[in-house]
């Protein structure tokens, strides 16, 4: 076998596997929050963080909607120092989310406990969550959200890459909508 090859396969199987509509209804949370002057919250950690750095920027930029992620060194280590790890984002969320914004929770594993427990205080504070998985079916993210998108991989350059493709795709559209 051709290690490329399958490895490719295995990308385009789990990319075109999403539910356009989740896409869509995905959009629609995120224009509601826009139109009532409310900001999108994207998290992740390691490579999730990247994608989370590089979406907020194109949804700023590129869709005019309004969205901040946690990526700052000192805000990270400063509430990671004074909360612990695990709680660091849910205070994070809990210090700059408004109620309807909108959270993206981004989670290869769907078992983060510090994107778990954002997701729980995101919700307690009444945010609309997206989510963003994969490995298992049943991970504990995919339980917390509004609308949960994941991906058939236990492999996290996979699992990642879907999520920014997908993630770059509502951008896209959203782009192209406010062009129209």
């Amino acid at each position: 076998m051709n290690f490329f090859k399958d490895y490719f396969n295995q990308i385009c199987k789990n990319l075109n596997s999403i539910d356009v509509e989740f896409l869509n209804k995905a959009i629609d949370l995120i224009l509601t929050a826009h139109k009532r002057g409310k900001k999108v919250i994207i998290a992740g950690n390691g490579g999730s963080a990247a994608i989370a750095s590089h979406i907020s920027v194109d949804l700023t930029k590129n869709s005019k909607v309004r969205s901040i992620n946690f990526n700052e060194a000192d805000l990270i280590t400063c509430f990671a120092n004074d909360y612990g790890y695990e709680k660091w984002l849910e205070k994070a969320i809990e210090f700059y989310a408004d109620t309807h914004d909108v959270a993206i929770l981004i989670s290869s594993s769907g078992k983060s406990k510090n994107i778990i427990n954002a997701a729980l205080k995101a919700k307690e504070l009444g945010l609309s969550i997206i989510t963003l998985s994969g490995f298992d079916a049943d991970n504990p993210l995919k339980q917390l959200g509004d609308i949960n998108f994941w991906v058939d991989s236990r492999i996290y350059n996979i699992v990642e890459s879907i999520h920014g493709i997908w993630l770059s795709a509502i951008v896209e559209k959203l782009t192209n909508a406010v062009r129209a």
